[in-house]
């Protein structure tokens, strides 16, 4: 039983490893839409209604910190939602995706970190097809810079590391703990609403917004709105920020995951 790839992989298991990586997330792709009408454009149609929904609550009061301009306000909640929507959905989906994959692992020879990956790659999939060409059209709609769409795509690698080390931790968690589920959701409702994702990061008073940097999402939000939708090339600090933070989480995720795995075959 190949639990990861070796430590002196050649470039053949690597190449296995993403075919393993491909066939499972288009796996995940087609039982998750089989029979949708929309498929993998319901990631973008549900920020849409969403953010139609906060702007008739909201908009009136929200505009007044995005120069008086509720197309700024609805642009930026849409921002927020697109990065929370593809966290929840890639992490809450990996939490029991290693126990998912028991079967198979008890059957073929297989290296288990290809099951929280595949997840992840499935979900970001889904985001590039779906909401990255809404977010470089209102990038280039905006900024009138086609270098501005090109930069979205540190934001969109930061998601990534993101999401792929907590992937790593979380599912790594729920082979000890089958409670975790639960658990976790709590956590990612949290995280969403201390992520300035409806509301500007202003409101937030001056006490508690300095806890804002150890929010993981806060500097991938940041980053990608002063992309997005501030009109001019971004600051370089939030960019480097998010992506810092993204290697940090995946390195954490993949070295937890890498400790706890010879323990896996026991509990599967």
């Amino acid at each position: 039983m190949a639990l990861s790839l070796p430590g002196n992989a050649t470039w053949e298991d690597f190449r296995r490893y993403w075919d393993l990586v491909y066939v499972l997330s288009a796996r995940h792709l087609k039982v998750r839409y089989r029979g949708s009408f929309l498929g993998i454009y319901w990631s973008v149609l549900n920020p849409l209604v969403m953010t139609g929904l906060y702007a008739a609550i909201f908009g009136n009061i929200f505009a007044t910190y995005y120069d008086n301009s509720l197309l700024n306000y609805m642009l930026a909640a849409f921002t927020g939602l697109t990065v929370i929507n593809l966290y929840s959905t890639a992490t809450i989906q990996s939490v029991n995706i290693v126990v998912w994959g028991s079967p198979l692992l008890n059957k073929i020879r297989l290296p288990v970190s290809v099951f929280p990956v595949s997840m992840v790659m499935a979900n970001m999939f889904q985001f590039i097809a779906g909401v990255v060409p809404v977010l470089a059209i209102v990038t280039l709609f905006t900024s009138k810079n086609p270098l501005n769409v090109l930069l979205l795509v540190f934001p969109i690698l930061s998601m990534f590391l993101l999401c792929v080390g907590v992937a790593f931790l979380v599912s790594a968690l729920y082979v000890f703990f089958r409670d975790l589920p639960n658990f976790y959701e709590v956590i990612v409702f949290v995280l969403g609403l201390s992520t300035p994702i409806f509301y500007p990061p202003t409101i937030v008073p001056p006490n508690l917004r300095q806890f804002l940097v150890f929010n993981p999402l806060y500097p991938i939000l940041e980053s990608l709105r002063d992309i997005a939708i501030s009109g001019t090339l971004p600051a370089p600090y939030p960019i480097v920020h998010s992506l810092l933070n993204g290697v940090l989480v995946l390195s954490v995720g993949w070295l937890c995951f890498q400790r706890w795995r010879s323990q896996f075959m026991d509990l599967l």
